[in-house]
């Protein structure tokens, strides 16, 4: 696609008018599963999400949100907010994270890349170290590629070897960290016996250690530094899996709240923190709770802690985790090229566009919405706010979070009558889901509720279009359930708590006073996922969406 206007020309849909103001409003974490009492959505008061399901099946349906739908290898693989936001903006479904690397790791085209020859230039004399999250969840990183990139690089002329490893506990089973520990000890063991020197040298809980997010607590990333590239932690041991086992064992302790650790020789030395010429990989695939520890790894003037000792590194992310920042600037495998997004159609076709949400979610509407792109495609035409998340508490504390502040700004951007398209993600079922506080995520989902209610009364009063849906589910299952579907128990007797994603489909709705009575979803698209949701809003803007986007779901029907 040139970048003359004529080559960004949308058609105009023959059946739906333009010039209504439409409303994308996405919910974070927010899927549809039945009824129970761990499905914090149906128990939470939301009277305005209800009340859009009494329109189906015309102006209310399910769509998928987690595997093949967003771009991901397997049906078994969770939706997540980056791969979601790509999606609905991009209506079309790019190979994402995992299955980029899958690719890249199979071909061996990871090792001929520039990245991977960067960090091999340091093999001869320097130690090369990963760092990431240590589990088969999938959404992070995976165990299966960490051990093929060990071996990998090993073949390549890796002669020292060190793993910082991170305990996962969010995206699967809390104390499944010791079985995954087990499964890299072994590997490394094989290393071991051909010669190379491959140990484990540091560890703790992906939420207390490393990978914060959105500069939300740099004291996260401050603390696997220390332990990292320092070799300094509270807690010393000569085994990895013993470690572990033992900070398993302190009050409150969980896989993903476990205290830094570091490896040490018999006469208490650390075995591995990063020095002058070694080289560093994050083996994360996703990005969000990477940059932090990259800009610390790579940025000179880097001051948002003191960082002691700053070795020169040959340091490359499994993918880069920021295309506008260039962070980090060298990568093992590049990313999908999501060009052509719809924002960008909608921009150059005239759309004023509003974008709004919280710091947690910000980037979703805006860098992942926008296919992994930083910054405005026409700043006179466009207006992104992004409203300060709550810092230094875990988001159960305030569940209401920011929704009811979203909403006022988006409805002041409605009533403005200054925009053609808002679009904003409320957080609140997502970030307050993952803390596993069942009470609190109730009260989050009614907050989200409010939200949505305060901005479809703005829509009523411009005559306008709402779309609402999610990004994937969280919310509407807090257990963890057996092969039946029956909740788990622990060797207390206690309910087993989710906290992560999950595999529910999500809910999209249309209506408002602007939607002309002949429209309404098509029956014969039942596997719809997100990525149909951009040419569906496309339509309701009175366009055509380009002919090679997945479909729409909606159909005008002459009454």
């Amino acid at each position: 696609m040139g970048s003359s206007g004529d080559a960004w020309k949308l058609k105009d849909h023959p059946k739906l008018p333009k010039g209504k103001t439409v409303a994308v409003i996405v919910l974070d974490g927010w899927g549809e599963a039945k009824p129970n009492e761990y499905n914090a959505i149906s128990v939470a008061e939301t009277p305005v999400m209800d009340s859009l399901k009494q329109g189906a099946p015309e102006h209310w349906r399910l769509i998928k949100a987690h595997g093949n739908a967003v771009g991901l290898p397997t049906e078994d693989d969770m939706g997540n907010s980056e791969v979601g936001h790509n999606a609905l903006g991009a209506g079309r479904i790019f190979a994402q994270g995992a299955k980029l690397v899958d690719l890249a790791l199979a071909s061996g085209k990871i090792y001929d890349g520039e990245g991977f020859k960067y960090v091999q230039e340091c093999f001869e004399k320097g130690t090369l170290h990963l760092i990431g999250l240590v589990s088969d969840g999938g959404v992070h990183s995976r165990l299966d590629q960490l051990l093929l990139l060990l071996k990998g690089a090993a073949e390549r002329g890796a002669k020292r070897i060190r793993v910082h490893a991170l305990t996962d506990g969010r995206d699967v089973l809390d104390g499944s960290s010791v079985g995954f520990m087990e499964t890299l000890e072994n590997d490394l063991a094989k290393l071991r016996e051909q010669g190379v020197d491959a140990r484990v040298a540091s560890g703790g809980g992906r939420m207390y250690v490393t990978m914060d997010r959105y500069e939300n607590d740099w004291d996260v990333v401050k603390r696997g530094w220390d332990a990292q590239v320092l070799g300094e932690a509270p807690h010393h041991f000569k085994d990895p899996i013993e470690a572990i086992k033992k900070l398993r064992q302190e009050p409150n302790a969980s896989d993903q709240y476990l205290a830094p650790f570091v490896i040490v020789d018999d006469n208490g030395k650390p075995v591995g923190p990063i020095l002058d010429g070694d080289a560093v990989v994050t083996f994360n695939f996703r990005a969000d709770r990477m940059v932090m520890l990259a800009k610390a790894l790579e940025y000179e003037d880097f001051d948002k802690f003191d960082r002691v000792r700053v070795p020169k590194i040959h340091y490359a992310g499994m993918l880069q985790y920021d295309g506008e920042l260039k962070l980090p600037n060298k990568y093992l495998v590049s990313p999908p090229e999501i060009d052509r997004t719809s924002g960008e159609y909608l921009v150059r076709n005239g759309v004023r566009t509003f974008a709004c949400s919280e710091t947690v979610k910000f980037g979703h509407v805006t860098f992942f919405w926008n296919g992994n792109r930083s910054g405005y495609f026409d700043e006179k035409l466009e207006e992104y706010v992004e409203i300060p998340s709550d810092s230094g508490i875990t988001f159960n504390v305030k569940p209401k979070m920011k929704a009811l502040e979203i909403a006022e700004r988006t409805r002041d951007a409605i009533l403005s009558h200054k925009f053609d398209q808002v679009r904003l993600n409320i957080p609140n079922s997502d970030m307050v889901g993952h803390t596993g506080d069942i009470k609190a995520t109730i009260e989050a989902c009614k907050a989200a509720d409010d939200g949505v209610k305060m901005i479809l009364e703005a829509i009523e009063q411009v005559g306008g279009i709402f779309l609402v849906t999610a990004d994937h589910g969280n919310a509407e299952d807090m257990v963890k359930r057996n092969k039946k579907g029956e909740p788990l128990l622990d060797k207390n007797g206690n309910i087993q708590i989710l906290t992560s994603h999950t595999l529910e489909p999500v809910p999209i709705a249309i209506g408002g006073p602007g939607l002309l009575p002949g429209v309404r979803f098509r029956t014969d698209l039942p596997t719809g996922g997100l990525a149909n949701v951009a040419a569906t809003f496309m339509n309701l803007h009175g366009f055509e969406a380009p002919s090679d986007y997945e479909p729409t779901l909606i159909e005008v029907v002459d009454n």
